[in-house]
């Protein structure tokens, strides 16, 4: 089974924050929606690349700059889709 590549990806540093595509269930209707999922990349002692969800206080600030690039995506799609018919997953007031 191929393994899913995501809509859009976004890097500060060792930081990387991925859009993905999923759909959601809202009554007899599956919407489309965008999920997002951050992670800080590093070698261990073997030199082999890991992923983990832990960040330290320096890396926050890229943690944060990520997630701002993806959020005015993730508006960004959801107005394009709005404008093509499809339901918004919310709305940001």
């Amino acid at each position: 089974m191929a393994q899913a590549k995501p809509v859009q990806k976004f890097r500060a540093g060792a930081i990387s924050c991925a859009l993905w595509d999923n759909d959601i269930r809202v009554g007899n209707l599956t919407k489309p929606v965008l999920r997002c999922t951050v992670e800080r990349r590093y070698k261990d002692s073997d030199g082999t690349w890991k992923s983990t969800g832990s960040y330290g206080r320096n890396e926050i600030p890229l943690v944060l700059h990520c997630l701002q690039q993806a959020f005015a995506y993730m508006i960004d799609d959801s107005n394009h889709r709005s404008e093509e018919g499809s339901a918004e997953e919310e709305t940001v007031l």
